[in-house]
């Protein structure tokens, strides 16, 4: 995708994205579970074209990034023995905002 993948002491997010620059802007210093799942919404921005941080694109980013990481099989095995949704994030190694987006999306949420 061309893409540059910086990481800087931001404060404002985990991740920006800056179309103009075709860049990706991680924040240092997050855990690596977080830093992967920020890279994988900051790829999603760009590979759905967006061009600003509007409410809707950031769900979509979220929707994208999590299908990318997450497999679906995997992610009912694990719900078989995960005990709640922060154990499976662990287990998945996302976020737990991107397991949350992935079970609402494929109705597993309950």
């Amino acid at each position: 995708m061309g893409l540059t993948v910086v990481h800087a002491p931001i404060r404002t997010a985990h991740e920006l994205w800056l179309p103009e620059r075709n860049t990706i802007v991680v924040r240092s210093g997050l855990r690596r579970v977080h830093d992967r799942s920020a890279l994988a919404h900051g790829i999603a921005h760009a590979m759905l074209g967006h061009e600003d941080a509007r409410p809707k694109h950031e769900v979509q980013a979220d929707r994208v990034a999590a299908s990318n990481l997450i497999d679906l099989d995997e992610c009912r095995e694990v719900m078989k023995w995960a005990p709640d949704c922060a154990r499976l994030a662990r287990e998945l190694d996302v976020s737990t905002r991107l397991a949350r987006v992935f079970l609402n999306v494929h109705g597993l949420a309950g």
